[in-house]
């Protein structure tokens, strides 16, 4: 009898992430709130799982060789996940290759850049045109990447992946990185195309009522405060 994973979630992008492949895959699991904004990242169970204080996590009771495996990384979940279930990266190794190139693309450029984005445009306790410009400008250049690469090939690797489950929830809030998807015409086809699959759709659907629009003082501690350099 196959045993849910345990999902260790918020509604943000990289948790996004894991929530779209297990949908994809239709993968049991049970869903774990993190409240990232209440400081649960913090609490002693939770970093014995994710020793860096951040989700997504996944405890698997039946991972390698039926023993209990517990994940951190949303691209490391992403592959695990891809192997578990032998969908969504080739078995071919160049093609195989090809998916986690463009996974490592969102892991190191995507990911950490409009993050940035996101906080010097919004979330910033105050306005630093030199920050907002750097990475504003820094997201065009992403998004132009993309766009590039999606004017010779359908999905960003070449077939439906990891690598575009990775990418996309980081592409839905474009207005907030200050981009107009009208400006990428291959990668808002290849956006529109994923927002309308069904497993994408249920996967932001998660808690999705808790996203941050205004953040409070204990939201901002929690999450860019002098909490993050606490020793534990």
């Amino acid at each position: 009898m196959t045993q849910p994973i345990d999902l260790y979630y918020w509604p943000t992008p990289n948790g996004g992430k894991v929530s779209i492949m297990l949908e994809e895959t239709e993968t049991p699991y049970n869903l774990i709130p993190v409240d990232i904004t209440a400081g649960d990242q913090f609490k002693p169970d939770f970093l014995a799982i994710s020793p860096n204080n951040k989700m997504p996590a996944i405890i698997d009771p039946q991972g390698i060789e039926g023993q209990p495996l517990s994940l951190f990384e949303s691209g490391a979940i992403l592959l695990y996940l891809a192997d578990k279930t032998g969908q969504f990266i080739p078995k071919q190794p160049r093609d195989r290759y090809s998916v986690i190139q463009w996974l490592m693309f969102q892991m190191g450029g995507v990911g950490p850049m409009l993050g940035q984005t996101h906080h010097f445009r919004q979330y910033a306790p105050e306005k630093i045109p030199y920050a907002i410009d750097r990475y504003t400008n820094e997201a065009t250049r992403l998004y132009r990447v993309l766009d590039k690469q999606l004017s010779q090939v359908e999905y960003v690797a070449g077939d439906y992946s990891i690598a575009d489950i990775a990418i996309f929830p980081w592409i839905v809030p474009h207005e907030k990185q200050g981009q107009n998807l009208a400006d990428y015409p291959n990668l808002q086809r290849w956006f529109d195309a994923i927002n309308q699959r069904p497993a994408v759709q249920r996967g932001l659907a998660l808690l999705s009522e808790k996203r941050v629009s205004n953040m409070d003082e204990k939201a901002r501690e929690a999450l860019f405060g002098s909490r993050q350099l606490d020793q534990r």
